[in-house]
């Protein structure tokens, strides 16, 4: 390769060395297409940017990076079990783990529903006496009174305590690594499924909650009426993921 500028060496004795001729070919081509400064395309040639996602690229907006919820498996029928129990008035339980992601998952739901005048039971584990995730006793008792549970921030390997959901659809809404076998709930939704291709693993529960509300609201414009607000919840989004991380 070419020295950087004619400069073979720095003081320190360290090569300089340019960007490779194609970078430099397709960044002279984004000036051309864009009318953008050099520098900026060269950037944007390093970046592999081509000349058609530059204006996305660089003014992104969540439209055009929010993924599409479909891709996830169970996803069209999870929302469509919640949207049948919001149309049918029936009776919804919500069982949240206890962390932040938790927290703001059921936060998402329960506001949700509310813009749909309905209500939902909270249900959250005591982390000392029940542990993480559902346990047979809270989902029984849960499956007594209501129609749908859906469990947030868990569930995913909790086989014995969704099948003692008996009399109730329970729906997963989760992003915990999944086993080889997954269990007899109405729905699963989780990046982290051994079927899935990994591509949306880097979410949490809040994420997966929120595409899913993103779909519920893809199904009830198909029908004409107008969904809940969204982009107001995208905060508690926010506070799950970096607390998440954290």
């Amino acid at each position: 390769m070419t020295a950087y500028l004619g400069v073979d060496r720095s003081l320190t004795g360290r090569r300089w060395i340019g960007p490779a001729p194609e970078i430099t070919r397709h960044a002279e081509a984004l000036m051309q297409q864009t009318g953008l400064p050099p520098a900026l395309c060269q950037t944007l040639s390093r970046l592999g940017v081509v000349a058609d996602e530059v204006p996305t690229y660089l003014e992104p907006t969540l439209r055009a990076l929010l993924p599409d919820p479909r891709t996830l498996r169970d996803m069209e029928h999870a929302a469509g079990r919640i949207l049948q129990a919001v149309r049918n008035r029936e009776r919804i339980a919500i069982f949240a783990d206890y962390d932040v992601d938790g927290g703001a998952s059921a936060a998402l739901l329960i506001d949700w529903l509310r813009q749909l005048d309905r209500k939902a039971t909270l249900y959250v584990p005591d982390r000392i006496d029940e542990g993480y995730g559902p346990n047979e006793a809270a989902m029984e008792a849960l499956a007594r009174d209501h129609d749908l549970i859906v469990c947030v921030d868990c569930g995913t390997l909790s086989h014995g305590p969704i099948a003692a959901a008996r009399g109730a659809d329970v729906v997963v809404l989760d992003h915990h690594l999944g086993g080889e076998t997954l269990p007899e709930a109405f729905a699963v939704v989780n990046p982290n499924r051994q079927d899935e291709d990994g591509a949306l693993a880097h979410l949490c529960a809040a994420g997966v909650v929120f595409l899913t509300l993103v779909e519920a609201g893809r199904q009830i414009r198909e029908t004409g009426a107008q969904g809940p607000d969204l982009m107001s919840m995208l905060d508690l989004v926010a506070l799950a993921t970096v607390a998440d991380v954290a």
